[in-house]
């Protein structure tokens, strides 16, 4: 059993995951800013804005996966440099804080594992993307130098979905053109779900991929990697 903390695990990816690995068995804790519209009894919530001082003490980590988020999709020219900080603040600033907090309470006994989010918009160009493909991007480049910084006692490696239904992405297709035109884009004439991208969260943070660490894995149903005629 390994106890693991999920940053953001209300709802979405970060729900999903939780409720994997707590129906595996582990002790999993949640910082989030609300509650779960379902909450499962076995998982500890801290009611928490990271953002604010006195993060919650979890002792004795043996993961932890880091999912707070957003979705701004705009034209650069209307893009201010101020909305480019708030991303950095949300998705990359926040991760550096928690980590810098959380890291020196990982049980060095054991393998441990850090889980992050970025996007596949960061290795493939997309109209729109620019502020949130500079904030995950950030996030990619660190995530290798921390996971060469923590080796061999804890292993780092990044998500990258592609368009994924969840709450945070509700906007984007709540329409049914505006679906159709999601799935249409990808190979797989599909979009993601939390159960998708969950499973392969609930992987990394599993003794099953100890000899993974340093890596950006792509969960886009092909749509950063293969054009079709």
């Amino acid at each position: 059993m390994k106890k693991i903390l999920v940053i953001g695990g209300s709802k979405g990816i970060g729900y999903e995951t939780s409720r994997l690995l707590a129906n595996d068995g582990h002790q999993v804790h949640v910082i989030s800013r609300s509650l779960p519209d379902q909450k499962i009894d076995s998982i500890s919530y801290h009611l928490h804005d990271i953002n604010n001082a006195n993060l919650p003490t979890v002792e004795g980590l043996n993961g932890l996966m880091f999912c707070p988020g957003s979705i701004r999709l705009k034209p650069f020219k209307m893009i201010k440099p101020s909305d480019m900080m708030e991303e950095m603040q949300l998705n990359f600033f926040s991760l550096v804080r928690c980590l810098h907090f959380y890291l020196p309470y990982f049980d060095t006994a054991q393998l441990g594992s850090i889980v992050m989010f970025s996007t596949v918009a960061v290795q493939t160009g997309m109209p729109f993307h620019t502020s949130i493909a500079a904030a995950k991007g950030a996030i990619e480049g660190f995530s290798r130098s921390l996971a060469a910084e923590v080796a061999p006692g804890i292993r780092v490696n990044v998500i990258a979905p592609s368009l994924t239904n969840t709450p945070l992405a509700a906007s984007l297709i709540n329409a049914d053109a505006k679906l159709k035109a999601a799935t249409e884009r990808h190979p797989l004439k599909q979009i993601g779900s939390s159960a998708d991208i969950a499973s392969m969260a609930k992987f990394l943070l599993s003794n099953e991929s100890t000899f993974i660490t340093g890596q950006v894995i792509k969960i886009d149903g092909g749509i950063g990697s293969i054009k079709l005629l």
